[in-house]
């Protein structure tokens, strides 16, 4: 079963290729320029070149599952939060939904469901998030939501907490501990139409996300 990881060449999506790959799991990433294929050939993980502000349909041929790891960027303007993490995820499901995919993983965003609580700042994310997740709900592609709090690069603790009352009211999460959720999530295709909320925390992955 290959998995397409759309932003292959994002923070949290070569550290997941990177994973997936050591786990013997088949994955084709998808990045943008063929400059970006060379890392990815090196570590022996197959890639594909495709724009998600163009066609890149074609990049799901031979996969059945696809992981939505890609992101507009804090640096970028909300034209580019429109057309990447909102129009760019649901063109992903749309698509997904075309081709029978088994399943489609997608990183989302703590507390996306209500864009008005956020900095300012963050609503146009957050509103693409909220929309994005609503059209994958309503797609007919198994999915899963990984719904991840403020992220940081801190290292790989594997540990989690599922909520801020858990995690003492602390909202971060290392995006490694993120691509190693995106993994289990991954390995357990039994795990379908399901969200969780990731947060760095005590417990295992196990015991978040059942």
């Amino acid at each position: 079963m290959t998995t397409l990881v759309i932003g292959a060449n994002g923070q949290i999506g070569k550290q997941f290729c990177e994973l997936a790959k050591e786990a013997g799991e088949p994955i084709k990433a998808m990045v943008r320029s063929h400059e970006q294929t060379d890392w990815f050939t090196q570590h022996g993980i197959d890639a594909v070149v495709a724009d998600l502000e163009d066609d890149f349909s074609h990049a799901f041929d031979g996969c059945d599952q696809v992981v939505f790891a890609a992101g507009s960027g804090p640096h970028t303007g909300p034209d580019k939060t429109l057309m990447i993490d909102l129009y760019g995820a649901i063109r992903a499901a749309d698509i997904a939904s075309e081709k029978g995919l088994s399943r489609y993983l997608m990183i989302s965003a703590m507390r996306a469901e209500n864009p008005l609580e956020a900095p300012e700042k963050l609503r146009p994310y957050m509103a693409a998030k909220f929309a994005a997740d609503a059209h994958l709900k309503m797609s007919t592609v198994p999915h899963v939501i990984l719904k991840p709090g403020r992220l940081t690069n801190e290292p790989a603790s594997q540990r989690f907490a599922g909520s801020l009352e858990e995690a003492g009211d602390d909202n971060q999460v290392s995006r490694a501990n993120v691509a190693h959720a995106l993994l289990y999530a991954l390995q357990h295709p039994e795990t379908t139409q399901r969200e969780f909320v990731l947060l760095d925390g005590q417990r295992e992955l196990v015991d978040v996300m059942q």
